[in-house]
């Protein structure tokens, strides 16, 4: 017989929650992107600030809490994983104890984090022994990494169950994440970063502050390059600079030898350090199996006779063998030589964004940090030497009046502090201190003793003060302290860098080839070779030159070599470059890279305009620069030397005014400005003075309502104006027909703009041996021929240069090519 239910299941209702019906695919991508941004973000990758992941930081901080620092006796690690766990890492206690013991390993870490007592694993790939055996506590220089975190210099965030607070950045008092570096693979994305010498970060970090202008090749003066506890050889610097000039590089590393004589003439090699990460053991059994497969031939026996005193690792050889033959071919096929991808990867703007980062924007992250840290650690000191003061105020009011003061107290029952509040001026806080002295310490207050401390703490509060309004001088006491732990804790190099003959640098590796580079109104940058694009025949329909999403334009693009340098100027009116090759190559139809993803532009800011240049030549150079409201400025190149990752002002712009257009010019160049509206000026280049980087300029062309500049160019004599319209018409004008006028007026007329044309895109100053590049608003790019654009005046509405696949369509864009030899006769599909 069944039970009756012993309740109604219609009876039953949850009021606050309802069904939500979703679709499948876009639901999972969201979800998996939030899952990936949470292990990139809490797991995987170290934060710029100080060089740790969200584990090691709870393991230093929990440590710090348990008070396990260097002048403690060492405690359990099991106490340790435990309170990790409990407290802020709700995930295996397994992870915990792993990354525990890496900071405790003198073959893992450059400066041990953590101090271990007992098995902490080996070189051979040892396991540490369980958390029940061992025992840790912080290191001595641990204690850097946790300095004045209680006086309110970093942020804090609830722990899983809120009911803690923990640091959401360790202070770390030396740049951790270059000196003992860090590993991790993400979703999608994986960080390398060597280890580093403490002595030689902390001077480039000195460097950069004596020097905001410090080049890569100043930097490397200081640090020659990665220095592993391990010690061995790196082979060559030029990975190594690759890897500081755009944060990814290729370094070789090899076991350190010495050949030795033994026997009758016999040779035995012997290992004496290894590279990072390499297994001993699992290094000898690779050797001992080749040995035994006959891929490894003229080796007689293979030991390990590493004690107390070192690594040695002896490889006896035959007598016939030849002993560097042999080394080449163990250098070849075993992990006596390895490589170190480095990538360096790390979260900035406050853990919001992972970035590839160069070695000096590591380094402008981590002095930037360590500034806001002595602001903030200052603050909280001035705050407290204040509340001191105040109080001392109190009690020396308190001494003179002391036979008073204890009447008052003797006499009065409920309201003490009213009656000392009234009688002596003094405020609440300064009347309870005066209250919670015992009688015994009343009567005893010696004046002397409190006033000297007053003094000492009026002479503080000056100091604080200062501080806090002079940014030298905190720069100057972040040296100090800076070098005060060099001294402390710095020590030689342990890794031996050996130059390599006929070294081959980054950049000869790079093939040089013309490139088209375009760039979309949402930021989306590509490198494509410029053989990809045939030419057409004029009023041809074009290809598609780029794969664009439905509310995002194309509005640069130019041909330029992979090893000229691209300046990338910002409607604010600041100034990028990278080198050609460090765009990412696209195929003609992909989208691109995102630019954010390249420059470290602010937030909001957007590349306006582009320019590129090889090296500076004889003579001096100027960049001219045109706004679209018409304002011009003439500024030399030679102040846009050094320039930083994070970019520098080349131009101070009036509000509502974006730059649009930079030209490289001698100093004797006429220059010529065209308008949407069809208007022109031309003038001379020397009507404009030159200035410095932050000048706002002067007015080139006066504008009427509604109109703006569209386009400038050097008006060089012998050439011709191409100006191109919005519905795909264009003509060629010799320059002689712009007569030159004084800069700052409305100018002449450039083009007759009518309904059928359209308004003027751009203008550019051809000698008709070019190709002319059109990009549609659609993405279309089409190539053609300059010389077959007619020559008409300037009152003129010219001729079709393109027509269009799709109604509407219209262009956006212009740029010029090298002539193309072979050109095809009839227009090409898409």
């Amino acid at each position: 017989m069944s039970k009756k239910p012993q309740y109604d299941p219609e009876e039953i209702r949850f009021p606050d929650q309802h069904i939500v019906e979703r679709s499948l695919v876009p639901e999972m991508e969201k979800s998996y992107i939030e899952y990936a941004m949470s292990v990139i973000v809490g797991r995987a990758l170290p934060d710029v600030r100080d060089g740790l992941k969200p584990v090691h930081r709870r393991i230093l901080y929990a440590m710090y809490e348990d008070n396990l620092t260097s002048d403690r006796p060492f405690k359990k690690s099991a106490t340790c994983v435990g309170d990790v766990l409990g407290r802020y890492h709700p995930h295996g206690d397994a992870s915990v104890y792993d990354a525990l013991v890496r900071l405790a390993q003198d073959f893992s870490m450059r400066y041990m984090l953590v101090d271990g007592h007992g098995n902490f694993g080996s070189v051979d790939g040892d396991p540490p022994a369980a958390y029940r055996y061992t025992e840790a506590r912080l290191s001595k220089i641990s204690n850097e990494m946790l300095r004045d975190i209680r006086k309110d210099t970093v942020d804090w965030d609830p722990n899983f169950d809120e009911s803690r607070k923990e640091p959401r950045v360790l202070p770390s008092r030396f740049p951790n994440l270059l000196v003992n570096g860090s590993s991790g693979i993400a979703v999608g994305m994986a960080t390398n970063i060597p280890p580093h010498n403490l002595r030689e970060v902390i001077g480039a970090c000195i460097h950069v502050l004596d020097d905001p202008d410090a080049t890569l090749a100043d930097l490397m003066t200081y640090i020659k390059g990665p220095d592993f506890p391990t010690r061995g050889l790196i082979m060559g610097r030029s990975g190594i600079r690759a890897a500081y000039a755009t944060g990814r590089g290729r370094v070789v590393m090899r076991a350190r030898h010495e050949f030795e004589g033994f026997g009758h003439d016999r040779t035995r090699i012997i290992i004496t350090e290894l590279p990072y990460q390499v297994n001993k053991r699992m290094l000898i059994k690779s050797m001992a199996d080749q040995v035994e497969d006959k891929r490894l031939e003229g080796i007689s026996d293979i030991r390990d006779e590493t004690d107390r005193n070192g690594m040695r690792i002896v490889i006896e050889l035959k007598r016939d063998a030849n002993p560097q033959v042999v080394l080449n071919r163990l250098f070849a096929q075993t992990q006596l030589q390895t490589t170190f991808a480095i990538n360096m990867l790390a979260l900035v703007n406050n853990q919001s964004q992972p970035k590839i980062l160069s070695l000096r924007h590591i380094i402008d992250e981590y002095l930037a940090f360590q500034e806001e840290i002595i602001v903030r650690r200052t603050r909280y000191d001035l705050k407290d030497a204040q509340a001191r003061a105040h109080l001392l105020e109190g009690l020396l009011i308190a001494q003179d009046n002391i036979d008073e003061v204890i009447h008052i107290i003797r006499t009065s029952y409920d309201n003490a502090k009213e009656n000392l509040m009234s009688r002596f001026g003094l405020d609440d806080v300064q009347a309870q201190a005066i209250l919670d002295m015992r009688l015994k310490a009343l009567q005893g207050l010696d004046r002397e003793k409190l006033q000297a401390e007053y003094k000492e703490l009026e002479e503080k509060i000056a100091y604080f003060l200062k501080v806090l309004s002079d940014d030298a001088l905190v720069r100057s006491i972040l040296k100090e302290e800076l070098s005060a732990i060099a001294e402390k804790y710095g020590d030689d190099r342990k890794t031996e860098i050996q130059d390599v003959e006929d070294e081959i640098d980054i950049e000869d590796l790079i093939e040089e080839e013309e490139c088209v580079f375009t760039l979309t109104e949402n930021g989306y940058i590509k490198r494509t070779a410029v053989s990809e694009y045939a030419a057409q025949s004029k009023g041809g329909m074009g290809k598609k030159g780029i794969t664009t999403r439905d509310e995002d334009t194309v509005v640069d693009v130019f041909t330029a070599s992979t090893h000229d340098y691209l300046l990338f100027f910002t409607d604010t009116g600041k100034v990028y470059r990278k080198k050609g090759y460090q765009i990412p190559e696209s195929g003609k139809t992909a989208r691109g890279t995102n630019i954010v993803n390249i420059l470290q532009v602010e937030q909001g800011e957007r590349i306006q305009t582009m320019l590129h240049y090889r090296e500076a030549g004889e003579g001096q150079l100027y960049l001219f620069m045109t706004t679209r409201n018409g304002t011009v400025k003439r500024l030399p190149v030679e102040t846009l030397k050094n320039l930083r990752n994070n970019g520098i002002r080349a131009l101070t712009l009036d509000e509502g005014d974006e730059l649009i257009n930079v030209q490289e010019t001698d100093g004797s160049q006429r220059i010529l400005i065209a308008t949407h509206d069809g208007q022109a000026v031309c003038f001379d280049e020397t009507d404009v003075r030159a200035m410095g980087r932050t000048a706002v300029g002067v007015r080139g062309i006066r504008l009427r309502e509604g109109d703006y500049v569209v386009g400038a160019a050097r008006a060089e004599a012998g050439k011709t104006v191409l100006s191109i319209t919005e519905r795909g018409y264009g003509k060629r004008t010799p320059v002689e027909e712009y007569r030159i006028t004084s800069r700052g007026g409305l100018g002449i007329r450039n083009y007759m703009v009518t309904e059928k044309t359209g308004s003027i895109v751009g203008i550019k100053v051809v000698d008709g041996q070019e190709d002319l590049l059109l990009m549609t608003q659609a993405g279309i790019l089409i190539r053609t021929a300059v010389d077959s654009i007619r020559i008409a005046g300037r009152a003129t509405q010219g001729v079709i240069v393109m027509r269009f696949k799709e109604e509407g369509d219209h262009v956006i864009s212009m740029a010029l090519a090298d002539r193309e030899t072979e050109k095809e006769t009839a227009p090409a599909e898409e």
